[in-house]
C-alpha cells in the first residue's frame, strides 16, 4: 500500500461528490484553487461569470454509482459565483500542517483582500518545520461563522480502521486529546456501535443526529475510495444545521488507482513540502511509475563513500539505519530500494543510475557499494542480479577509479548461482566483490564496508 497525501482542495472535492454519490448527503463545500502561474482569484470570478449555464439545473444532474459525467465535473470547476457572495478564507494548500498556529490562515476576507493576500505570498519561499519550500497553491473557501468545533478522523490500522471523534476540535487538539473518543472497526465490517464515539460528549440531540449521519457517510466514502487517512479538524455545523469540514487532510492508497481514477476526479498527488529532486531521482521515479515492481532512489550525501542498492523496502531501511547506528551516517550517500521482482532491463537501468552517481566524484578515497537484502520468497536472485551485473560491467573502469568495493549479501531462489556470478564478475573486471549468503547476518556487509573505507 502506498499512502499518498492529496491537497485539501482535492480532498474536499472528493468528499462532496462521493457523499452525494453514495449516501445522497449534500455537504455545502465550495472551494477554489489558485496556483502559481495559473488564473488569479479575480480571473476565476470572471471565468465563472462567463459561464451561461444554469447553476441550479447542473446541481440536480443525476449522480451515478460508478462515476460522474463530464458535465458535472465541468460545473464544479467553473462555478465560482460564490466568491462574490461570501466573506472568504484563504490558506496555503501545500501539505504542511499547523497553518493556523503559523498565522497562515486568513479569515473573513473580502474578495479584494483575499486576492491581495494570495498575491503577496504566491511563489514566495517559506520555512516550515525547518524545511524551506515555495508556496504554489492556495485554497479559497467561504468563511463560516460558527461556535462549536469538533474533531473527526479515520485512519487505517493493522486491525482495520481507527475512527476518532471529539468535541474539542481546533488548533489545540493535541492538548485536548484525552477528550477524543476512539473505536476500531475491524477490516471488512461496517461501522456499528457509533455510540462509542459520543460517550461523555455533551451534544444536542439534533446536532448529534446530523453528525452521526455525516460520520457514517464519511466511513463509506473512506472505504469506497481506498483512503488510508481522513481528518477534519475542525468540523462544524452552519446555520442550516449542515455539517461542514473547515480544515481537512486526506491520504489515498495509490495502488487502487486502477479502479478509482474516475471517482478520484483526476486529482494530482503532489510532492511533500520542500521536496526537490535531482535528474537521477526523477528518472528512477519514472521507472517506478511504469513498473509493477518498486524502484526508489533518494540522494543523501552525493559525495559520500557508502552507497546502497538493497532489495526490499524493509531491508533497505534496516541497512541505512545500520550505517547510521555504526556512526557512519555522514558517509551514507543514498537510499535505494528495488523490490517486487523487477524486470532485468528495469534493474539494469536502476543500477546504472546509482553507479553513475557513486563514481561521479572520485577523490582517492575508498568507496563501498552494498548490494544487500534479506531472503527472498519468490524473486529469482540470479535473474535479478543479471541487470546489476551488466551495469557493473558498463562502469568497471569508473569503479576502479573510484576505488569501489562491492559487498553482496542475499538469499532466496537460485541465490547460489547469483552469488557465484557476482564472484566471477569481480575476477573478470578486476574489482573487489565479496559475497555472503543467508547463513550470514543480513547486515554483516555494513560492518565490512565500513572497515574497507576506513582501511
Amino acid at each position: 500500500m502506498a499512502r499518498k497525501k492529496i491537497r485539501e482542495y482535492d480532498a474536499k472535492r472528493l468528499l462532496a461528490w462521493n457523499l452525494k454519490r453514495l449516501q445522497g448527503i449534500r455537504v455545502p463545500i465550495q472551494v477554489a484553487q489558485v496556483t502559481y502561474g495559473g488564473p488569479s482569484l479575480s480571473q476565476l470570478v470572471e471565468s465563472s461569470s462567463d459561464n451561461n449555464e444554469s447553476k441550479e439545473e447542473l446541481v440536480e444532474l443525476p449522480v451515478h454509482q460508478n462515476g460522474f459525467g463530464d458535465n458535472q465535473i465541468e460545473w464544479w470547476d467553473k462555478d465560482k459565483s460564490w466568491l462574490l457572495e461570501n466573506k472568504l478564507v484563504v490558506k496555503p494548500d501545500m501539505l504542511f500542517g499547523k497553518r493556523g498556529k503559523s498565522n497562515l490562515v486568513k479569515l473573513n476576507l473580502s474578495l479584494d483582500e483575499a486576492s491581495k493576500t494570495i498575491e503577496s505570498l504566491l511563489g514566495t519561499s517559506l520555512e516550515v518545520g525547518g524545511i524551506t519550500g515555495r508556496i504554489t497553491h492556495f485554497i479559497v473557501e467561504p468563511f463560516v461563522e460558527h461556535d462549536a468545533e469538533f474533531y473527526f478522523s479515520i485512519q487505517s490500522c493493522r486491525e482495520g480502521n481507527l475512527v476518532s471523534f471529539g468535541c474539542c476540535g481546533g488548533i489545540d487538539i493535541e492538548e485536548n486529546w484525552n477528550k477524543v473518543k476512539q473505536m476500531v472497526v475491524p477490516a471488512g465490517e461496517a461501522l456499528t456501535d457509533i455510540d462509542t464515539l459520543f460517550i461523555e460528549q455533551d451534544i444536542d440531540a439534533r446536532v448529534r443526529e446530523r453528525l452521526e449521519e455525516f460520520i457514517r457517510g464519511c466511513y463509506m466514502v473512506f472505504e469506497d475510495l481506498d483512503m488510508t487517512f481522513l481528518e477534519m479538524n475542525p468540523l462544524t455545523l452552519n446555520d442550516n444545521n449542515q455539517v461542514i469540514p473547515l480544515d481537512m487532510r486526506c491520504e489515498l492508497d495509490t495502488y487502487a488507482m486502477f479502479k478509482n481514477q474516475k471517482k478520484w476526479l483526476d486529482i494530482e498527488f503532489p510532492e511533500s513540502w520542500g521536496a526537490q529532486f535531482t535528474e537521477e531521482e526523477r528518472f528512477v521515479r519514472s521507472l517506478d511509475e511504469k513498473s509493477g515492481a518498486s524502484l526508489k532512489l533518494s540522494l543523501i550525501h552525493p559525495k559520500g563513500h557508502i552507497w546502497t542498492m538493497v532489495a526490499g523496502g524493509g531491508a533497505s531501511v534496516i541497512y541505512a539505519d545500520t550505517v547510521v547506528d555504526l556512526g557512519m551516517g555522514d558517509e551514507l550517500a543514498n537510499y535505494a530500494e528495488y523490490s517486487g521482482n523487477p524486470k532485468e532491463e528495469e534493474t539494469y537501468l536502476f543500477a546504472r543510475t546509482i553507479l553513475d552517481l557513486a563514481t561521479r566524484y572520485p577523490d582517492g578515497k575508498k568507496r563501498a557499494l552494498l548490494v544487500g537484502g534479506g531472503v527472498a520468497n519468490f524473486t529469482d536472485i540470479a535473474a535479478t542480479f543479471a541487470g546489476i551485473i551488466q551495469a557493473l560491467k558498463d562502469f568497471h573502469g569508473k569503479l576502479q577509479l573510484a576505488k569501489m568495493k562491492v559487498f553482496v549479501r542475499r538469499g532466496g531462489p537460485n541465490y547460489e548461482t547469483g552469488l557465484r556470478l557476482m564472484e566471477e564478475l569481480g575476477e573478470e573486471l578486476e574489482i573487489p566483490i565479496e559475497v555472503y549468503g543467508p547463513d550470514s547476518n543480513m547486515t554483516c556487509i555494513v560492518k565490512e564496508a565500513i572497515e574497507w573505507i576506513k582501511s
